[in-house]
């Protein structure tokens, strides 16, 4: 399958500008023959707001003209894509993503692990880790600070996860995120990892760019610097099947998830 990250500034508080958008940059992706397009972190909406009140203005329902905008534009185009948002639900606001896919409902995930910064303070988390059957693979979808506690991408892997996409907005200061969490997270659970940051400024946060696709043993198959530009990689998930890695055949090979000794973890999830 061939992927893109479009690392992308944003709009604040204009969905259906960034969904216009959007929906260009799909066009010139499905010309040149992408089948998954992911953008960043609240794409949709921006990120930084000071108080709940704000969080709740820029927030859009599921049945919000925007989305509907990207999800035509997707049957249309016969094309898949991962778009974040202030999601607003039942009364509550998340910071959420959705999978587009032709022919299907949009799938939603919901940010599980919060930072205090931003959006992030305001919002609801969410409560599932779900891996969605798609017709490219299985694929995890997880939002900027949930790649810092490794448990997130291993119980995605664990349930069959072959690709995890992390749309994220990574500010100055997040680097290690950007250049070697990313990478670990892909290499100790042998599975593809696309990270879509954002750029430019908002409120006076200023975003790193710094996307990348990472590739089941950590190699970096395309990375973006600090402005915008849309990131390509062909990959194929059968790899992350294959849990067994072969340095020296019959000499040097290890197991990512054979080789676990989960007696020992128990603190984890006693904690």
């Amino acid at each position: 399958m061939k992927l893109a990250c479009v690392q992308s500034n944003v709009v604040f508080g204009d969905s259906q500008a960034n969904a216009a958008k959007a929906i260009e940059k799909l066009k010139e992706l499905k010309a040149e023959g992408v089948d998954l397009a992911v953008f960043p972190e609240a794409y949709l909406t921006g990120y930084c707001v000071d108080t709940s009140e704000q969080a709740c203005a820029i927030a859009i329902s599921s049945d919000s003209e925007a989305l509907k905008m990207l999800q035509s534009a997707c049957e249309e185009l016969d094309i898949l894509a991962v778009v974040g948002y202030a999601e607003a639900l039942d009364g509550k606001v998340y910071n959420a993503a959705v999978l587009l896919e032709p022919g299907e409902a949009p799938r939603v995930y919901r940010k599980t692990h919060l930072p205090e910064l931003g959006l992030d303070k305001f919002v609801e988390a969410g409560q599932e880790l779900p891996v969605f059957e798609t017709r490219l693979g299985k694929i995890g979808i997880l939002i900027c600070f949930d790649l810092r506690p490794p448990e997130a991408t291993r119980v995605l892997a664990l349930n069959g996860a072959e690709l995890i996409i992390l749309p994220t907005n990574w500010p100055v200061g997040a680097e290690i995120s950007a250049a070697h969490i990313a990478i670990a997270r892909a290499a100790e659970n042998r599975v593809f990892v696309a990270t879509c940051n954002r750029v430019g400024e908002e409120h006076g946060f200023r975003f790193i760019g710094q996307s990348k696709i990472i590739g089941v043993t950590g190699q970096v198959l395309a990375a973006a610097d600090g402005e915008e530009q849309t990131i390509l990689a062909e990959i194929d998930l059968r790899q992350a099947r294959q849990k067994r890695t072969i340095g020296i055949p019959g000499k040097y090979e290890t197991e990512v998830f054979a080789s676990r000794n989960p007696r020992l973890y128990t603190k984890i999830t006693n904690s």
